[in-house]
C-alpha cells in the first residue's frame, strides 16, 4: 500500500535545543527529530490540584516598562532549566546513539509540578531539572499532549516558588512582555523584555495548527517551555517556538495560560487530556508542490492510520481515505478537521465523506474521546 510523500517542512519551528552525540567512538551527524509520545506515571482524579491565580489585568497602555528588575525578581524563580537524554538503538552500523536536548519549564505548585512543552519531553529516556539555586533534581513525565504541545514533569520537592497565572484574555497588542528561559541550554534564567505583538496568531507547527501570542521579546533554542510574564509578573504563556527560516528575529511565540489552564489541570490529574473529542486516526496534509509530477494523489487531508476499535475504526473509514467533506464543511487540511472537532463534544454524531477508490463515501462517525495512538 501506498502512502502520500513527506510534505514541506514548516517554517514555523519549536525552540528546544537539541545535540547529539554517540555512545563509543563513532561520531554522528545528524540531529535526531522525535515524534508524538507519553510516558510516566500520573495522579489520580482525587489529588487536590493547588494552582495560584491572579485574573486582574496589567495596566497595559500606562505602564513603560525600563527597570523589569523588581517583576523579575518576583516570577525568576519559577522557572527552571530541563536537560534531557533519548537512547536509540539505531539500525545501521553506527550503533546507539544518545540525543541530548534543553529546554525549559515553569514551575506550577510548590510541591513539584512543572509544565513545559511536549517537544521538550517527548522521547526522553531521563529528564533532570535545576531551579535557580543551583539545586538538581532527577524528573518523571506525568502527562503529555502533543496537540497543544505542553506537557507537566514532576520532581520530588516542596515548598518551591510556584509562577502566578495571568489572564492571557485581557492581553493586548503593546502590553509588557517579559521571557524567562534557558537559551541554547546552558544560560539558564536568562531574561528578555519586549511587548505582545499579536494576541491570536494562527501558527502550525509540526502539523499542529495553534492560537498562540507573538512576541518581539528574544527567543532562542532552549527558551522552549520557558515563561512570558506580563508587566505584573504574573505567568501570561509558555514559550514554544519562533520563525527561523529567514533570520527575521523579534517573530516569537507563546501557548497563552488561560485555555492552557483546562489542560494543565487534565495533564496532572489523568496523564493526558481526556474531554476532547476526537476520530482516532493519524491525518496527513499532501501538496502537490515540490513534488513528482504524474502523482496519483490529489492535494488534501489523507487518514493514514486508524486506531483499532476507535470512532473512525467503527465508522468503516479507511486508511489512504481523503476527507473531502466533516460535518457539512469542506476539507482542505489537518486543521480544517481540528477546528471542526473543538465545535463538538464526545458522542456527538457528525456525517463525514470521503473518498476512496475513486468514489465518495459517506458514513456517520460518533466522536469517542481522544486516545494516545491519535
Amino acid at each position: 500500500m501506498q502512502t502520500p510523500p513527506e510534505f514541506r517542512p514548516k517554517t514555523y519551528v519549536p525552540v528546544q535545543n537539541k545535540i547529539l552525540t554517540t555512545i563509543g567512538t563513532i561520531i554522528l551527524s545528524a540531529i535526531v527529530g522525535f515524534g508524538a509520545g507519553y510516558a510516566g506515571s500520573h495522579l489520580s482524579n482525587n489529588t487536590d490540584i493547588t494552582i495560584k491565580q491572579e485574573t486582574q489585568k496589567a495596566k497595559s497602555g500606562t505602564i513603560q516598562v525600563t527597570d523589569v528588575s523588581d517583576i523579575v525578581e518576583k516570577c525568576k524563580d519559577s522557572v527552571v532549566e530541563i536537560t534531557t537524554e533519548s537512547v536509540s538503538s539505531g539500525n545501521s552500523i553506527f550503533g546507539q546513539y544518545v540525543s541530548q536536548g534543553a529546554g525549559s519549564g515553569v514551575i506550577i505548585s510548590e510541591d513539584g509540578y512543572i509544565v513545559t512543552n511536549n517537544h521538550v519531553v517527548n522521547n526522553a529516556t531521563s529528564l533532570k531539572v535545576t531551579t535557580t539555586d543551583g539545586t538538581e533534581f532527577d524528573a518523571k513525565i506525568i502527562g503529555t499532549d502533543s496537540q497543544t504541545d505542553l506537557a507537566i514533569i514532576k520532581i520530588d520537592a516542596q515548598k518551591l516558588q510556584a509562577a502566578t497565572l495571568g489572564d492571557s484574555d485581557t492581553l493586548q497588542v503593546g502590553d509588557p512582555a517579559i521571557a524567562i528561559g534557558n537559551p541554547l541550554g546552558e544560560l539558564g534564567g536568562t531574561v528578555t523584555t519586549g511587548i505582545i505583538s499579536a494576541t491570536d496568531r494562527q501558527i502550525t507547527i509540526d502539523n499542529e495548527t495553534m492560537t498562540l501570542l507573538q512576541t518581539d521579546a528574544a527567543i532562542n533554542p532552549g527558551n522552549s517551555g520557558g515563561g512570558l510574564f506580563n508587566s505584573d509578573g504574573n505567568l501570561i504563556g509558555i514559550v514554544n517556538a519562533k520563525e527561523s527560516s529567514t533570520g527575521i528575529e523579534g517573530l516569537g511565540f507563546a501557548i497563552p495560560i488561560t485555555p492552557a489552564k483546562d489542560v494543565i489541570t487534565e495533564l496532572m490529574q489523568n496523564g493526558s487530556v481526556t474531554s476532547r473529542p476526537a476520530l482516532n486516526v493519524s491525518l496527513y496534509d499532501y501538496t502537490s508542490n515540490n513534488q513528482a509530477q504524474n502523482s496519483k494523489y490529489k492535494d488534501g487531508c489523507y487518514i493514514v492510520q486508524i486506531v483499532r476499535n476507535g470512532a473512525a475504526d467503527k465508522a468503516g473509514l479507511k486508511q489512504n481515505d481523503r476527507i473531502i467533506s466533516f460535518d457539512g464543511q469542506d476539507i482542505h487540511s489537518t486543521s480544517d478537521v481540528k477546528a471542526i472537532l473543538k465545535k463538538h463534544k464526545i458522542g456527538d454524531t457528525l456525517k463525514i465523506v470521503v473518498e476512496r477508490n475513486s468514489k465518495k463515501v459517506e458514513v456517520e462517525i460518533t466522536l469517542q474521546a481522544q486516545t494516545q495512538s491519535n
